[in-house]
């Protein structure tokens, strides 16, 4: 049997958030520069972008471009916005029905890639089949504390009382406040953290990683991923004997 075939299509996380992580150590081990690294990711992106997509996965989140990445080499960062504008293509999104949304702090991202995420959003926000949200310029501390100033705003102004905070308060101010928690979040690459990506919503998601790196990740390792998920019992702190009652 393989492992597409061992997917049970009822149990689909309807949200599956991934860290796209060993682009430049991808690339490193072929003695290629970091950029073919990343190149070759884009083409991962498409390929699960249409797998999730056909299992019936309701939202994608992909972890595209860190607050912290701002840090890196001004060349890597320039290569990597490039590749970011040549690879927002309408194809991909129209053909698999796919709605594309963007979180993140975008104002510090270049003009001209904002026009294009800005524009890709408005062709594709008719479609009704999965979204794909890119995390730019995202951090969760970034996230929190603006949710935090947003919050104490709210009760600056009399609109929000302190004592009427909570998390459902909270989760509405968030930029995810669209689409539910992440049921699975996967790393690739080896490591094994969350690097500052959706803190406050994956408190009870179910975490996968791998040693693929991303380039390499592809359907067979989003189907092994699946069925691990799909393997484990979610009790959200209960107990198994509370879940059999339910």
């Amino acid at each position: 049997m393989t492992l597409k075939e061992q997917i049970n299509t009822e149990r689909i996380p309807a949200h599956v958030a991934i860290i796209m992580d060993g682009n430049g150590r991808w690339a490193k081990a072929r003695g290629q520069q970091r950029s073919m690294g990343h190149q070759e990711g884009v083409e991962a992106v498409r390929e699960i972008t249409t797998t999730a997509s056909n299992l019936g996965v309701r939202f994608l989140t992909l972890y595209t471009f860190s607050t912290e990445n701002w840090n890196r080499p001004s060349d890597e960062v320039a290569a990597l916005m490039g590749l970011l504008l040549t690879s927002l293509e309408d194809e991909l999104f129209m053909k698999n029905n796919v709605r594309l949304r963007v979180i993140g702090e975008i104002t510090r991202l270049p003009q001209e890639v904002l026009r294009a995420l800005v524009g890709l959003e408005q062709r594709t926000a008719s479609n009704s089949g999965m979204t794909m949200v890119l995390a730019l310029s995202y951090s969760a501390r970034w996230e929190q504390t603006e949710t935090m100033r947003r919050i104490a705003h709210r009760v600056k102004g009399g609109d929000l009382r302190p004592e009427d905070i909570t998390e459902d308060v909270i989760s509405q101010e968030l930029s995810t406040s669209f689409m539910p928690d992440p049921d699975l979040l996967i790393r690739t690459g080896g490591e094994q953290r969350l690097s500052n990506y959706l803190l406050w919503q994956s408190a009870y998601t179910e975490l996968y990683f791998c040693d693929t790196f991303w380039p390499d990740f592809r359907s067979e390792e989003f189907y092994r991923a699946i069925v691990d998920y799909q393997g484990r019992e979610r009790r959200f702190g209960k107990t198994s004997e509370q879940l059999t009652q339910e």
